[in-house]
């Protein structure tokens, strides 16, 4: 059985992957102590709050310019954000021989597509849904029953307008890729998208443990 630990590091939770098994803390309540045991750690990081200290055990994972005929479109691949390129990884294992795009709706949102011979053609980023709430703490959040609907307080309003622009973002990306691919492979994953899916124009597959799952198939490759 592997006894590797894979680890991902996000602005708002951390997760591992243990013997077949997913675990999942808030990032600010998270520690190495927490991880089981074990002579091989191998980690993604994107928080900008935790740091990992150099270890024997820990192999610290940057994107690469190439995974088998997956290609990192960015001139400095080791820029692009770790958590996008092992997603864009499993998403390549799991979409063979066909165009992907891979929509994580997390703290930030990320969007990436890879078209059907695994040259990745770039994404967006921008702040997710919960990120951009903040901006205003003084507004307060209520539940939003129709996003088309106008706000008849200022609470509402705000909940309304702030849903309906990161939906209205989302929605138009992907129907613009979609132009010039209509077969793309969407794969969705992040803490996030439960508060926004019914408002999506489009069909895609959920897939929670998608940056894990890649993590463990860079390190089979390249381990």
């Amino acid at each position: 059985m592997n006894n590797c630990v894979y680890l991902d590091i996000g602005n708002s939770n951390a997760n591992w992957k243990f013997e077949d098994e997913y675990f999942e803390v808030p990032t600010s309540e998270f520690n190495l102590e927490k991880l089981p045991k074990t002579s091989k750690i191998w980690a993604s990081n994107v928080s900008s709050n935790f740091t990992i200290k150099s270890k024997s055990n820990i192999s610290l994972v940057k994107s690469h310019k190439r995974y088998k005929s997956l290609i990192n479109s960015y001139l400095k691949p080791h820029l692009l954000g770790s958590d996008r390129w092992l997603a864009m990884i499993a998403a390549y294992e799991k979409s063979p021989q066909k165009g992907f795009l891979v929509l994580d709706i997390g703290t930030a949102i990320t969007i990436d597509y890879v078209n059907n011979i695994g040259a990745h053609q770039g994404g967006v980023i921008f702040p997710g849904l919960a990120k951009i709430r903040n901006t205003f703490d003084q507004f307060q959040i209520k539940k939003v029953f129709d996003v088309n609907n106008l706000g008849q307080s200022t609470e509402e309003a705000w909940s309304i307008g702030t849903l309906n622009l990161i939906v209205t973002i989302v929605n138009e990306k992907i129907r613009a890729i979609k132009q010039y691919d209509p077969q793309v492979n969407i794969l969705a994953t992040g803490g996030g998208l439960s508060e926004i899916e019914e408002y999506f124009e489009f069909t895609y597959k959920f897939h929670k443990n998608l940056v894990l799952d890649g993590l463990e198939l860079f390190a089979n490759n390249v381990g």
